[in-house]
């Protein structure tokens, strides 16, 4: 009974160590730290956001993501990777491709975690996004999916990833977003 409640105290205090690490940080000053400017969505989705980031922390070191089954397997029908435009980047995605194709939305596990590429070849954690096959999801549910208070955007086939139709959620949970922490682009986020 004594380890169990020892171990529960553990718990609840590295718990507490991670929430106050995270709301301490207020600017964005590198790996494992997220700008928190106070925006929408900032403390209404707290408990999904600190879930989200507590599992992709270890993904700041890019081969441990790798490693957890995560890879640089989406390209555009153009080849590229690193993905922007005008209104901004989204950067290089890193998908499990297994995720994608499993019907499901876990708030812990986003099919793909998204890097900004920097000097010298580095990669820096900067989002997630979570993807699931419109049909898969369909089949199951009569509405789209929704995370962290949010609907997500219905993408249709004839896209530039060549993809069927599928629903697609970003979360800007490693670095702030002028344009809100759900929006596809980030105008912070460029590509070489």
């Amino acid at each position: 009974m004594r380890t169990t409640r020892v171990i529960i105290a553990a718990a609840l205090a590295a718990s507490a160590l991670l929430t106050g690490a995270q709301s301490a940080s207020a600017h964005d000053s590198g790996a494992g730290t997220f700008e928190h400017e106070g925006g929408a969505g900032a403390s209404e989705h707290e408990g999904g956001i600190s879930q989200v980031r507590a599992a992709t922390a270890p993904f700041h070191d890019i081969s441990v993501a790798i490693a957890a089954g995560w890879s640089i397997d989406l390209h555009d029908v153009n080849g590229i990777d690193c993905i922007d435009n005008p209104a901004g980047g989204m950067g290089v995605h890193f998908v499990n491709g297994s995720l994608v194709g499993d019907g499901a939305i876990d708030v812990r596990t986003p099919e793909a975690v998204i890097y900004q590429p920097g000097a010298g070849g580095s990669m820096r954690l900067v989002a997630v996004e979570y993807v699931v096959i419109a049909a898969d999801w369909n089949a199951h549910h009569q509405h789209a999916p929704r995370l962290f208070g949010q609907t997500f955007e219905l993408v249709p086939a004839g896209n530039r990833y060549g993809l069927p139709d599928f629903y697609e959620l970003h979360a800007w949970v490693w670095k702030h977003n002028p344009a809100g922490m759900f929006a596809d682009w980030n105008p912070r986020v460029t590509c070489p």
